[in-house]
């Protein structure tokens, strides 16, 4: 990956139980290691249960409750996906309302596999090209976007990618647009 300078910048991560553990993970390394502050959001205080395709894997203490975060003292904010994960997000009001806070302040956002999901609750999709899991096609399509099959797809202020095999790119395009 390119050198990228994130010192000062803090980034959110948005995730809850079933999160795809290598589309965390390896986004948060990417953004630590170019200096950035990162914080773990969640529904509720405590920890998360990632999840290795279907498979239990680690869990993920959080740092602060979506009711409780601020998304105007973050710098950016990144999406994984999973199954489960964001079902669970689009159905809580208080995740809903700090994605969209994001996008109204044309702060960046990257959404990876079946992240888009909350992002199709927070109607932020319309109008914009964007890539997700193959599946979120006809979501993503109802929802107004226009999805394409490519590895990452930057509009304005948001990236998407498809899945863990395109994590190599993304990681690179979003320490990019953070930057």
């Amino acid at each position: 990956m390119a050198a990228t300078n994130l010192q000062g910048k803090r980034i959110a991560f948005l995730a809850a139980d079933g999160v795809e553990e290598v589309e965390y993970v390896q986004p948060r390394e990417a953004v630590e290691r170019a200096g950035a502050t990162v914080e773990l959001v969640s529904l509720k205080p405590g920890s998360i249960q990632s999840f290795n395709h279907l498979d239990q894997s680690k869990t993920y203490d959080i740092d602060v409750a979506a009711a409780d975060a601020d998304a105007g003292g973050y710098d950016g904010l990144v999406l994984p996906g999973g199954v489960a994960n964001p079902d669970f997000l689009r159905t809580d009001p208080d995740a809903v309302r700090f994605v969209q806070a994001f996008f109204e302040a044309g702060k960046p956002v990257a959404v990876i596999c079946h992240g888009p999901w909350t992002l199709i609750e927070a109607d932020v999709v319309r109008g914009r090209r964007i890539t997700s899991w193959p599946s979120l096609r006809t979501d993503l399509t109802n929802a107004g976007a226009t999805w394409v099959d490519e590895p990452v797809v930057t509009d304005g202020n948001l990236t998407s990618s498809r899945k863990p095999a395109d994590l190599p790119a993304f990681c690179t395009t979003l320490l990019t647009q953070f930057a």
